[in-house]
């Protein structure tokens, strides 16, 4: 790994004297916490937004994280679901989630006197569809990871070189994510999606997404964990989901893949 990455990451933060770091406790965002604090010190401020949107055990984390880490952390709510443009669930639904997110926390900034708002955007983020990024460019915020050129695996290198959990934590995408484009996002879905994916990760699956298709509920997870699956919680799976209003239950045969929505994008923007 280049350790002169970490050493520009370092230099780009001191430049900027004074950050805000949109916080939400994963891997990208924890490393840039980490290298913020201990080189910024009080300079520093983790800002984690909460909504509807926001897996309630994921605030826990992340608190625990920044705990570790010793930074300053405050807690905001967002309201991106009172926003009609992102309800809907357009295909550039992120860029209203971002939106909501972005201005809250450089309206802190401002007020505050903090120079710079920093996400944790990464080198390989340019590769996948992200209208979220559009936000942060109309708005001004700065991704340091990516200036410094910091891969995903690099990341999750240099993670656990400084000792954090957050080294190997699967990536996780708001809760909207598994609602396909087009079909309204609502509080009773989100919901659903939260518990069914909760139940899954109490009987020790780690990577995994539910999709919501209406009455479907369709599970991913790795293709190495099918047989587990299958051989020992099937029948509590069905269960569960049945209690919490699919009618159907479905595994993915491809297994686990990020961004599967996206899959229909083509024809989506045609």
């Amino acid at each position: 790994m280049e350790s002169n990455k970490l050493e520009l990451l370092k230099n780009l933060l001191r430049e900027m004297d004074s950050v805000i770091v949109a916080y939400s406790g994963g891997a990208d965002s924890s490393f840039l916490l980490k290298v913020a604090h201990d080189t910024l010190g009080d300079q520093c401020l983790a800002v984690t937004a909460t909504s509807e949107t926001y897996p309630d055990e994921e605030l826990s984390d992340a608190t625990k994280v920044a705990n570790l880490i010793g930074a300053n952390q405050r807690i905001i709510t967002t309201v991106e679901l009172e926003n009609e443009q992102f309800a809907c669930n357009p295909v550039d639904r992120c860029y209203f989630c971002k939106s909501e997110l972005f201005g809250k926390l450089k309206q802190i900034a401002q007020s505050e006197g903090f120079a710079f708002v920093l996400d944790g955007a990464n080198a390989d983020d340019v590769q996948d569809y992200r209208p979220g990024m559009r936000a942060g460019r109309e708005l001004g915020i700065r991704s340091p990871l990516k200036e410094a050129g910091f891969t995903k695996e690099e990341i999750r290198y240099f993670s656990r070189e400084l000792g954090l959990p957050t080294w190997n934590k699967p990536s996780l995408a708001c809760l909207s994510s598994r609602i396909p484009y087009g079909e309204r996002i609502t509080i009773d879905k989100l919901e659903q999606v939260d518990q069914a994916e909760a139940f899954l990760r109490s009987l020790g699956f780690e990577q995994l997404r539910v999709r919501h298709h209406a009455s479907i509920a369709r599970i991913e997870i790795p293709r190495e964990a099918f047989s587990a699956l299958m051989d020992s919680h099937i029948d509590a799976i069905v269960a569960k989901m049945k209690v919490l209003g699919f009618t159907y239950v479905t595994l993915d045969l491809q297994g686990l893949r990020s961004g599967s929505m996206n899959e229909a994008l083509e024809e989506l923007l045609e």
